[in-house]
């Protein structure tokens, strides 16, 4: 297993997750947020433990998830993409993180900073938004409390601004080619008074300053419907935030 952390911190990255094996490893609450997490993401979780809590039971008996009734043996994480295991007691835990070492495998042991090869953030989401804070796994509580403080900051209106500014960017691109130009407009948007205008509801004159900035009119459509005309179909999404923060 690697030694002590000799660096400052972590290299903050979101996962697509669309398609890839999770291995969950322990079935109890926090289990059931990671694997609901990783289902809104995408990913196909298996789940590996001998009980679970019934929200993981409804999920294995809908299909939604894979659930191998028992305890974790090594060469459970062949084919996997990623792990997350909790719960479990100190030889078992180095000997799943031996294993994802082994493989090549990320592997996020809850509460377990030492056998973990990556820590999962405190997440604030509103839509496509989503802010990730992390204390390198030295105060999950702090990490928490930040959380909460943004939730009563970020409202529904950043969700609604990204929707309706996914609908623009290609119409924009076309309209002015150039990169700086385009940025120099979308600060523009950003700075002026379009997020209060959804705040408060008012969404035409919100779409109106879109025009009037932008020179393009954000569609009626929404910006996640027109691209699942372009790609194939998949659920997007970012896996929700757990302990270890």
């Amino acid at each position: 297993m690697p030694g002590p952390r000799e660096t400052a911190g972590y290299y903050p990255v979101y996962l697509d997750l669309r398609g890839r094996r999770v291995v969950v490893i322990g079935g109890g609450a926090v289990a059931e947020e990671k694997a609901r997490g990783l289902l809104a993401a995408g990913a196909r979780v298996r789940l590996i433990a001998a009980e679970a809590t019934k929200g993981l039971a409804d999920l294995a008996a809908s299909g939604a998830i894979t659930w191998e009734r028992r305890s974790y043996r090594p060469g459970d994480l062949a084919g996997a993409w990623l792990a997350i295991a909790g719960g479990l007691d100190p030889a078992a835990a180095e000997t799943v993180a031996l294993e994802a070492l082994r493989r090549g495998i990320f592997l996020n042991s809850v509460d377990d900073v030492p056998h973990s090869s990556f820590i999962a953030p405190a997440v604030v989401r509103r839509g496509d938004l989503s802010v990730a804070i992390s204390t390198a796994g030295k105060a999950p509580a702090l990490a928490v409390r930040l959380r909460e403080r943004l939730e009563r900051e970020l409202g529904a209106e950043h969700a609604r601004f990204l929707e309706l500014a996914g609908t623009v960017r290609a119409p924009l691109a076309e309209r002015h080619p150039d990169f700086a130009h385009r940025r120099e407009l979308w600060y523009r948007l950003v700075d002026s008074d379009v997020l209060d205008l959804l705040r408060r509801g008012d969404e035409a004159a919100a779409r109106g300053r879109f025009e009037e900035i932008l020179g393009v009119a954000p569609s009626a459509r929404r910006a996640h419907e027109e691209m699942e005309e372009l790609a194939a179909p998949a659920v997007v999404a970012e896996a929700a935030g757990g302990r270890s923060r």
